[in-house]
């Protein structure tokens, strides 16, 4: 997998410069628990379980950049400096974050590791939890807990904020219900995983080569071989949709969809961050799950 960059000595030089003190406190709400997420699709659910109890920064929340490739910089450290709750992904998919951490510890300071949080575990884990739809109410579950443990005088509110979450995944889950439900095992492929978790729960059958997504994913060129299957698999029409990751292009990754438009075959783009339109993350899932459904349907 394409890691995240680590932290330059740069940039810890100027955390040094700048102290690492925790800092003055959050914006507007000196009392609001500081948050910082190294996604912003989690600091969204974290904003919404908080509400006016928590004040959240998200590292990462560019959606025209390739979160692989992220580089931390000063600012995100000393927003790390005086966080009490952090939440980063894990699987290897933000660790950048390891190193801005160990260069900003202080006492008191929560950190919640989504994968372990879902117990996911393994080096060829898929990283791209966020799109595991049917567990995120875990998730946030998760986040709430951490939140009443360092704010317990706001237990009561995070608790009916969760709910309200989790009852706000339903229509989620009533359109991965239905994709299931009218289109069973129906093929599709994929340019990498990072919707894998999404199609799984919807009960389609990804056919992309293994090796072909896993090249793709760490950046690599995909071997001739499982190039050649990948190219099959559009021109023969033996999938029903191909999903691509529209923040990480590669000529490859270009030419499977010139194949897909040929062939008549729909193509969806999907995300790795949020994009500016997306209200919520619950918005930005629903719009991706009615593009597939199309697909699927066209």
């Amino acid at each position: 997998m394409r890691l995240a960059r680590l932290v330059s000595c740069a940039v810890l030089a100027a955390l040094v410069a700048g102290g690492c003190g925790s800092g003055s406190g959050p914006k507007g709400n000196p009392s609001a628990v500081r948050v910082v997420a190294a996604e912003n699709f989690w600091g969204d659910v974290v904003r919404q379980i908080g509400g006016s109890h928590v004040s959240v920064t998200s590292i990462i929340s560019d959606p025209s950049a390739d979160p692989h490739q992220y580089e931390s910089d000063a600012r995100n450290a000393a927003d790390l400096s005086d966080a009490r709750l952090v939440v980063v992904n894990g699987l290897g998919y933000d660790d950048f974050m390891s190193k801005l951490l160990d260069a900003t510890q202080h006492t008191g300071r929560v950190v919640l590791t989504v994968a372990d949080a879902l117990h996911v575990s393994g080096g060829d884990a898929n990283p791209h939890l966020w799109y595991d739809i049917p567990r995120i109410s875990e998730v946030a579950r998760a986040i709430e807990s951490e939140l009443a443990a360092v704010d317990p005088a706001d237990k009561a509110v995070f608790a009916t904020n969760r709910t309200a979450f989790d009852a706000s995944l339903a229509p989620l889950l009533r359109t991965l219900a239905e994709i299931k439900r009218k289109y069973p095992g129906a093929p599709v492929a994929y340019t990498e995983r990072v919707p894998q978790y999404l199609l799984d729960a919807a009960g389609l059958t990804v056919e992309t080569p293994p090796g072909f997504a896993r090249a793709i994913e760490d950046g690599n060129e995909p071997s001739p071989g499982d190039a050649q299957k990948m190219y099959d698999l559009v021109t023969h029409r033996r999938i029903r949709a191909l999903l691509y990751n529209a923040q990480a292009t590669s000529p490859v990754t270009q030419h499977v969809q010139d194949l897909a438009h040929t062939a008549g075959i729909p193509v969806v783009a999907v995300t790795e961050t949020p994009p500016p339109a997306a209200k919520s993350y619950q918005a930005w899932q629903a719009n991706q799950l009615g593009e597939i459904l199309r697909a699927l349907g066209g």
